[in-house]
């Protein structure tokens, strides 16, 4: 294992860093920037749950919007979670959520979502996903489209302009990477509609 030193100061080995809000882990898997935000989240929503009286529907989607789902979908392109485990615990915040509500308990977490008008977290993240994919992509980012796709020339085949190459991946890592996790989505969405339309419906 190297050393490295700054100022004649060796520096310290962490299994894990934050940056600009995202922990980020030497295996480089998104479980415990997860696992943190699952704690920050329920923290919060336990929050709501012993210092709000009302139950109107109105008054905790806004408390719940507004204070709570931002800590799980936080620069949630850069850690997007893939494995089962990860995008459950996650899910557990919303899940907690909808049950707070009496005339709603006894539904399927689905049902529940849907009379609340809100959709699951592994939705929306896609969306997410999917809308930093089409900036990068189509020239409306910082980023260069080059540092993270690599765009098919052969014309022969049905499909669009945009069509994005899959590169193989060997490794687990590699595979659920931001630009080949959101590749496939992409390119499916943009054959059979408009994506800037498909981007443009309004998240719940």
């Amino acid at each position: 294992m190297f050393t490295y030193t700054i100022a004649n100061k060796q520096l310290e080995a962490v299994k894990q860093e934050r940056d600009l809000g995202v922990i980020i882990a030497e295996d480089l898997k998104p479980s415990a920037h997860c696992t943190e935000s699952y704690t920050k989240a329920n923290r919060m929503l336990g929050l709501i749950k012993r210092t709000v009286s009302s139950r109107q529907p109105v008054i905790m989607l806004n408390l719940y919007k507004s204070i709570v789902r931002p800590h799980l979908e936080y620069c949630s392109p850069a850690w997007s979670p893939y494995y089962k485990k990860d995008k459950e615990l996650l899910e557990k915040v919303q899940h907690r959520f909808s049950r707070f509500f009496n005339d709603l308990k006894d539904l399927d977490y689905s049902e529940r979502l849907t009379r609340l008008g809100l959709w699951s977290l592994e939705e929306r993240r896609n969306r997410a996903d999917l809308i930093e994919v089409f900036k990068i992509a189509n020239g409306h980012s910082a980023l260069p489209a080059e540092t993270f796709f690599k765009f098919k020339v052969d014309t022969r085949t049905r499909g669009h302009s945009r069509m994005l190459l899959k590169r193989h991946s060997s490794r687990d890592i590699r595979f659920h990477f931001f630009s080949d996790q959101q590749m496939e989505l992409f390119t499916v969405q943009c054959c059979r509609s408009n994506i800037c339309e498909l981007l443009q419906i309004t998240a719940r």
